[in-house]
């Protein structure tokens, strides 16, 4: 016999696990020395603030390249690290060259990075792969993380960015323009490990979020997660 009460329990983990969305890691390589780039900033924006894909937690970021800095406008966000982070996906990916504005999903596709469609529907895909857990504690500079049921070679990443940043551009291909942009990736740490502990060298980080990722042999992302901020890191950040 089912009663009323193991009905109604029945129907609140239903929708509990309804409400469950899978995180699922954007990235864009982007450059304000490129034309191309604004719409894709745009997009990465819109993807992370509407969450437009059901069933999906988009964590993005965006790192910007310094291959086009020769163009007359150095992009002040810029770092070698992302392009050669970008180089592996060109080789994973086995493309002929390395362009912006590129995004890749979850580390299993790559296109075009001003491609809504595209982007949503490589989400929509990403979202129904399942994901390990990964656990994050971050009390004050230091991120503790610890993914569950490691694989050989799998190795966290962490990611430190700019909530937001908005620049007027003076020269290059953009030159006159103000662009904004989203969870700016300022560093990137690769742990080598699946848990552990690293030093994130800030004593404040209001303005700034935290994204850390688990990224296998293959380059694909099997686990994601943003960091929280304790109430003792909320307290000193707010004291400073």
């Amino acid at each position: 016999m089912i009663t009323r009460r193991a009905l109604l329990a029945g129907l609140a983990h239903s929708v509990a696990a309804s409400n469950v969305r899978t995180p699922v890691l954007v990235e864009l390589f982007t450059s304000q020395g490129c034309s191309s780039c604004p719409p894709a900033d745009r997009l990465l924006e819109r993807l992370d603030r509407e969450q437009p894909v059901a069933g999906a937690d988009v964590l993005v970021l965006s790192e910007h390249v310094d291959y086009w800095n020769y163009l007359g406008w150095t992009d002040p966000f810029s770092s070698p690290a992302f392009s050669a982070r970008q180089q592996r996906y060109v080789e994973r990916f086995r493309l002929e060259s390395a362009y912006t504005p590129q995004m890749v999903v979850d580390g299993a596709s790559q296109f075009v990075g001003s491609d809504a469609r595209r982007a949503e529907a490589a989400i929509a895909e990403a979202a129904g792969r399942p994901k390990k857990a990964l656990r994050l504690e971050l009390r004050g500079p230091a991120l503790s993380f610890f993914v569950e049921q490691p694989a050989a070679g799998e190795a966290v990443i962490v990611a430190l960015a700019r909530e937001t940043a908005s620049v007027g551009v003076g020269r290059g291909e953009n030159a006159g323009r103000q662009l904004r942009h989203v969870a700016v990736a300022e560093k990137l740490i690769e742990t080598g490990r699946s848990q552990g502990e690293v030093n994130l060298r800030r004593e404040r980080f209001d303005g700034y979020r935290i994204v850390a990722f688990a990224q296998d042999r293959t380059g694909r992302i099997t686990a994601a997660a943003r960091a929280t901020m304790s109430r003792d890191v909320q307290e000193h950040s707010a004291a400073l």
